[in-house]
């Protein structure tokens, strides 16, 4: 779906999840989804969400806000993770918590440690932390109601000024009322590299008609934390047939 007069929307959205055939549209011209998942507003702006934790196959049902104390901007605690090997199976301890209608992983040892309105930060310099910044964060610039602070808290890069300017300018011309649509879901990752200052990650999204496809994410480890790079140009995201190569990993 596209708007007239929204640089944003006539073009490709410069987001890889935000692209045509990745994301569906919704209200804000495609802005306020999430990796292929349409959140459904209404006009006052509230969602509908559910509140519920999602469950995980051997994992409780926790994450931020509930596990995490409020954010009062303090410097991050110490986590206990100190694992440096990228996972090669679902990493232990995470539980998955429904945001936004996604299902979202979040560990003790791994983090996020703190959680305050829609920013979840705090994670380990490690494989894991890097993993979970990943999925958190990358709903969340996307689908938070604060769309903007989660966007200036949490991601970098040269591209991140021009999806500020962009979005502000589309959500100004939106639609009032916004569609329903469907829930893109974490099915599966693989890490492409990794050190303690850069992860590369892929991720799996699958759809309820069973499509998946491959986003691919870096994050910088900068101020303490793990942060999303948007690059100028990121790549587009890659449909799968499988999660061969992957390792499956979800919280629905």
């Amino acid at each position: 779906m596209t708007e007239p007069g929204s640089r944003a929307a006539a073009d490709e959205p410069r987001s890889p999840w935000l692209r045509t055939g990745f994301v569906l549209a919704a209200a804000f011209i495609g802005f306020v989804a999430v990796i292929g998942a349409v959140v459904a507003i209404g006009p006052d702006g509230s969602t509908d969400d559910d509140p519920a934790a999602a469950e995980s196959s051997g994992a409780g049902t926790a994450g931020p806000p509930g596990s995490a104390p409020a954010d009062d901007g303090s410097p991050c605690p110490e986590l206990a993770d100190e694992q440096q090997d990228t996972p090669a199976s679902p990493p232990d301890g995470v539980t998955w918590a429904l945001y936004r209608a996604v299902a979202l992983p979040a560990s003790k040892a791994a983090g996020p440690a703190v959680a305050g309105g829609d920013v979840a930060r705090c994670y380990a310099r490690t494989p894991v932390g890097a993993l979970l910044a990943s999925s958190q964060i990358s709903v969340r610039y996307l689908a938070a109601d604060d769309w903007l602070e989660v966007t200036l808290a949490q991601t970098v890069g040269a591209g991140r000024d021009t999806y500020i300017e962009d979005r502000s300018a589309a959500e100004e011309t939106a639609p009032p009322d916004a569609e329903d649509g469907a829930h893109g879901q974490i099915a599966g990752f693989r890490f492409v590299t990794y050190s303690d200052t850069t992860a590369v990650i892929q991720t799996v999204w699958r759809f309820p008609d069973g499509r998946m496809q491959a986003a691919t994410t870096t994050m910088l480890w900068q101020d303490g934390d793990w942060k999303l790079e948007y690059p100028a140009e990121p790549a587009a995201p890659t449909p799968v047939d499988s999660l061969a190569g992957y390792t499956a990993w979800g919280g629905v």
